[in-house]
């Protein structure tokens, strides 16, 4: 037998798991994400909701369709955040087996990335907001806690994957600019990084925050010793390919989640979030807004006068014990 054929009966047996006993596939795919039991016990929940809404629609994980998956999560009476965790969940999921399927499509990333989508009219919807000086504390202890990966390719991933929350919370940097830095971009131990644009008039430098630097130093040194090929400052592969976004957004998920973030946000703590947080953490030391804007790279001073209001609405409704961690995106 062939390597490609034996690799095409795995891809089969696996197919058949999801097919024949989602749940028992679903656990084992689960006890391979390495999560908290808590974090682990809610995604069990969630998963037998969706496949009993399947068995009453009689889709299965294989034959399941955008629509279907549409009404499932616009059907869910919960907030906006919990809408957005189930959706996430399928999607993570269908990303697996779609792999698996050799396929390049998956119909809850369609609805994932429509934002006029049905799901999204849940009761109390808020729009991102900031990470408290505490959460972002706790994000900031987890980036130098010490490395959980054994292998070396999974050690330089891991070591990625902090830099890049380093670089959205430290130095408020957005998806698009992290996926394409250049390696020329900045230095270890340098205290800036540029961010270049097609209009050289819009290319600008955002200063990191000192434990930026030293996590992405480590992973600068962590690349090299890899060797790497390409100029992309965070490849995707060994290959040197870039990252996808669903790669970026699932490398800040189990870092919130290790730091025991995700469990007590109502909302995701997405890259606009980890951006916001980087200017309230300005705003908090009293820099202007102005120049937190320039750091951003916003290209109309009202930009920086916005987001300085929403902190401060933000910061308010904290100080005076009202829950939200809503604040408007800015950027």
């Amino acid at each position: 037998m062939s390597a490609s054929q034996s690799s095409r009966d795995l891809f089969d047996q696996q197919r058949k798991d999801w097919q024949d006993d989602p749940v028992a596939a679903f656990d084992a795919w689960l006890a391979a994400q390495d999560l908290r039991q808590s974090s682990a016990d809610v995604y069990r929940v969630q998963w037998g909701r969706f496949l009993e809404w399947l068995a009453l629609r009689r889709k299965t994980i294989i034959s399941v369709d955008t629509g279907t998956i549409a009404e499932f999560v616009a059907g869910l009476d919960v907030k906006k955040p919990q809408r957005l965790r189930y959706l996430r969940l399928i999607e993570r999921v269908l990303d697996h087996v779609r792999q698996i399927e050799l396929a390049s499509t998956n119909p809850a990333r369609f609805i994932a990335q429509d934002g006029e989508a049905a799901w999204r009219n849940a009761r109390e919807n808020e729009p991102t907001g900031f990470l408290t000086a505490l959460e972002r504390a706790a994000v900031i202890a987890r980036l130098f806690a010490p490395l959980t990966e054994q292998s070396a390719a999974k050690r330089w991933r891991e070591r990625r994957d902090r830099a890049l929350v380093a670089v959205f919370l430290g130095g408020g940097l957005k998806t698009g600019d992290a996926i394409a830095l250049k390696l020329d971009a900045t230095s270890i131990g340098s205290d800036w990084i540029t961010i270049e644009a097609d209009n050289p008039a819009f290319t600008h430098r955002t200063q990191l925050a000192p434990f930026a630097i030293d996590v992405m130093g480590a992973w600068l040194e962590a690349r090299r010793l890899a060797g790497l090929p390409g100029q992309l400052a965070f490849p995707g592969s060994p290959n040197g390919r870039p990252m996808h976004k669903a790669t970026v957004l699932r490398a800040i998920d189990a870092l919130m989640d290790e730091a025991g973030i995700a469990q007590t946000r109502a909302e995701r703590a997405s890259p606009q979030t980890l951006r916001n947080s980087y200017a309230a953490d300005l705003f908090e030391r009293g820099v202007d807004a102005d120049q937190v804007g320039q750091w951003l790279g916003f290209l109309q001073p009202i930009s920086a006068g916005r987001l300085h209001r929403a902190w401060r609405v933000w910061a308010d409704r904290k100080t005076s014990g009202q829950s939200t961690d809503a604040a408007p995106d800015a950027g």
